[in-house]
């Protein structure tokens, strides 16, 4: 009996023990004869008696607690013309071992390929060679090559004009039909010659078994074509009632030519974002290396590196300010209207536009690192990928075309054996092979996807997938994080009470626990012990207890700093406190206490921070209410301070004191009850609920654990994007059910009427160019959207 090999790589093993987890999961699998993990390789080799399904090992080695080494390559194809083109590809790619995921976009003209890690990609351009198209790996250049073939249809124009001319003036009486033969040397260039690459497609196609758009054109054409071609030949060929039908095959390849040229044009409007987000990084950047300013390609800058940027300039990379003060722009990058003023040991963005400073920055992310090149994989990783509902799209064209050859095959046979006029009966055939191929409902799809990602991006809304674009249309349930999504999240210390009387110390030693803390709590306790000038002692052992606070060691005591759950853990009697916390926490105060274990632990003190809420949070939650949309705000903080918030701004439910992990809990029960709901979080604690709604909507002011987690990312702190994340998810999803409403119906209604005889060839063929031009128009339509509210944005 013959066996199945296959070597994976294992990414996590520490010890021989994981070895041994990893090969008892793979053992599971029915008709495995072995599975050995070699720890020193990181290989696994499995033995069975047939192929195992790549998804399936996957799962079963992360359930052990481990991961699958993958890759993720892309490749540009070339030759696709309609959407079982796409399904073609896709099929040649998955069959290929070590594939377990491809992707293939007819508007973009990419695949994006998942495999075990190791399989060359000149496998994969193989695979899709086979398939009867072409592949390669994409240039780095993506300025669009200009062929001279893209213009073949003026050509093809200027040799069918002649061929319609007499149809034109017979309309107004006139009679100057053209000889036979020179019908035949006027039609056989364009049919030959011009229209070359259907045959080529079209027989690549039929040797892969399948069929496309090409294969409809070679075969209706070339009916027409040969029944001319049989009449000039046949010996009635000189008698005044021969009709030839040259000119239908001509014009039908002349304007397939032309609506192929114009679907081209189009399909670069749709990647102008894209293409405006990489003019954005400079080619060179002025590097000051001791005392000279030298400019130097912005590839071989290091970080550390000086970098130099003066007034109107763009900022050349990600970094702080060293010296100097200006005011930003930063439209481009996160939406902003109004240039941001930024001092020294400020961030600022790689693209953004520098205004009347001379800064010197100091360069801490470059490359594939940098924000902006962040944000454009984001968007380029939207546009590549597949929503869920052109999956059901590729289902039906990879039937399609088999369906309308049968059916032109059966309105020859009706119509010869209804009025034994064969002629009349090729020429209905034909127009039904003309009119039904599937090209917009290819591009029905993702044309929208990358229309509505790249608008988005312009104005701060990274989409980060397509199944993200299209689930958050149905969102009628938004859950807000507090501090930092609703609120400034820079809170101050308002107050801080000590059990000794010794506020000072407290501080001092408040501030000593949350030196290692990124957190906004803890920045006001810096600032104030700063401001103070306060001599804050050497922490140690500092450990974030998620949820509740922070736990150190500080001049040999043992010190933990948190809310309320946290003294409850730990017994601390907040008695002597109890009255004024009250009174701080109805205020909207949030309270941390510091209490020092021992045996008993002891209540060191109290502190209290307010915190502002955004001037932009009201009139956000406010138009998600005009939308329709429930709001809830779920939060870690106390319930005074969150209540104060949510009655500001009109949020109708709260859960306050909640953990990181109740978070989640909260959102998975808001979905059982058929619920649509996107979380808006950005701090590490918000990740576990980012990841557990239908959509996670990111701050990029807040962590990159959050940002990574969500499915749609604001670039701006602006709770006002929520609204727009939504509105611009509904109008693309509109979109694609208008251009598939558009490309079914085109085909229900026009094969019926081609094969009952009321379209000829000429009209199937405008028809048929004119689909897919509407398609892709109508998706770049929502290149007009801009956020409901006013801005002074640029347009990119």
């Amino acid at each position: 009996m013959n066996t199945h090999n296959l070597e994976i790589t294992i990414q996590g093993m520490t010890c021989a023990s994981c070895a041994g987890r990893v090969e008892k999961a793979l053992q599971q699998f029915p008709g495995v004869h072995s599975a050995s993990v070699n720890l020193a390789t990181t290989h696994a080799y499995i033995q069975s008696d047939t192929a195992l399904p790549l998804a399936d090992i996957q799962n079963a080695v992360e359930q052990a607690g481990y991961h699958l080494a993958t890759q993720t390559i892309d490749l540009t194809i070339s030759g696709m013309s309609c959407a079982s083109c796409v399904g073609r590809v896709e099929k040649a790619l998955l069959q290929l071992e070590g594939v377990m995921k491809a992707s293939v976009n007819l508007a973009t003209a990419k695949a994006r390929v998942e495999t075990l890690a190791g399989l060359p990609s000149h496998a994969l351009i193989t695979a899709v060679e086979t398939a009867g198209y072409q592949a390669a790996l994409p240039l780095t250049a993506q300025t669009p090559k200009v062929h001279a073939e893209d213009y073949a249809w003026v050509i093809a124009a200027l040799l069918s004009l002649p061929l319609v001319l007499p149809m034109l003036a017979a309309l107004v009486g006139l009679d100057i039909n053209l000889p036979g033969w020179l019908q035949w040397l006027l039609a056989t260039p364009v049919q030959f010659w011009l229209g070359r690459r259907f045959y080529t497609a079209g027989w690549k196609a039929l040797k892969a078994g399948t069929g496309n758009m090409d294969l409809l054109v070679a075969l209706g054409t070339s009916a027409g074509y040969g029944l001319s071609l049989y009449q000039l030949l046949s010996p009635h060929s000189g008698h005044a009632a021969a009709h030839y039908y040259f000119e239908a095959s001509a014009v039908v390849i002349t304007l397939v030519l032309l609506g192929k040229w114009l679907e081209s044009r189009a399909k670069q409007h749709t990647a102008t974002a894209i293409q405006a987000l990489q003019a954005l990084q400079p080619a060179v950047a002025r590097v000051r290396r001791g005392a000279q300013d030298i400019e130097v390609a912005i590839e071989k800058i290091q970080i550390g590196d000086l970098v130099v940027v003066k007034p109107g300039e763009r900022v050349p990379v990600d970094g702080v300010i060293h010296e100097g003060q200006s005011h930003i722009d930063e439209s481009m990058i996160t939406g902003e209207s109004l240039p941001v003023p930024k001092q020294p040991d400020e961030k600022v963005t790689g693209g953004a536009i520098n205004g009347e400073g001379l800064i010197l920055v100091h360069t801490l992310a470059i490359g594939a690192e940098t924000t902006l090149a962040r944000i454009i994989r984001l968007v380029e990783n939207a546009q590549a990928a597949k929503a869920p509902i052109q999956r059901l799209v590729d289902r039906v064209s990879g039937v399609f075309v088999p369906i309308v050859i049968g059916l032109a095959l059966l309105t020859l046979l009706g119509w010869w054996w209804y009025n034994a006029d064969v002629e009349q009966a090729i020429i209905h055939a034909v127009a039904v092979l003309v009119i039904a191929c599937p090209c917009a409902l290819g591009l029905a799809t993702p044309t929208a996807i990358i229309t509505g990602t790249g608008v988005a991006a312009q104005h701060g809304i990274l989409i980060k997938d397509a199944e993200a674009l299209e689930i958050a249309h149905r969102i009628n349930t938004v859950v807000f994080d507090k501090t930092g999504t609703l609120t400034q999240g820079k809170p101050l210390l308002v107050a801080h009470l000590a059990a000794s009387g010794d506020e000072q110390e407290l501080l001092a030693l408040s501030a000593a626990v949350q030196s290692g803390s990124e957190h906004p709590l803890a920045s006001a306790v810096m600032a104030e012990a700063h401001q103070q000038q306060l001599q804050i002692p050497t922490a140690s052992q500092i450990q974030a207890l998620p949820g509740r606070g922070v736990r150190a060691e500080v001049n040999g005591r043992s010190l933990s700093l948190g809310n309320s759950r946290l003294m409850q853990e730990l017994g601390v009697d907040v008695a002597p406190f109890a009255e004024r916390a009250q009174s701080l926490e109805q205020q909207g105060n949030t309270l941390s206490w510091l209490a020092e274990l021992g045996k008993p632990n002891r209540l060191l003190g109290l502190l209290a921070f307010g915190d502002e809420i955004k001037p932009q949070a009201l009139p956000a939650v406010a138009r998600l209410h005009a939308l329709g949309i429930k709001t809830l705000m779920i939060t870690g903080d106390n319930a005074g301070s969150a209540h104060r918030v949510a009655d500001q701004l009109g949020i109708q439910q709260v859960l306050a004191n909640v953990l990181p992990g109740d978070k989640a809990a909260a959102i998975v029960q808001l979905k059982h009850n058929q619920q649509t709901v996107a979380m808006v979080g950005d701090g590490i604690n918000d990740a576990p609920a980012l990841a557990a709604a239908d959509v996670g909507i990111a701050m990029a002011t807040g962590s990159d654990i959050a940002m990574h987690t969500a499915g749609i990312t604001l670039m701006r702190g602006d709770p006002a994007l929520v609204a727009d994340a939504i509105d611009i998810s509904r109008r693309s999803y509109a979109k694609i059910q208008q251009n598939l409403f558009w490309a079914f119906i085109y085909n229900v209604l026009g094969i019926p009427l081609a094969a009952l005889g009321f379209l000829n060839p000429m009209l199937a063929g405008a028809a048929m160019a004119f689909s897919s031009v509407s398609v892709v128009s109508n998706a770049l339509l929502l290149k007009r959207w801009k956020p409901t509210r006013p801005t002074k944005n640029r347009p990119l």
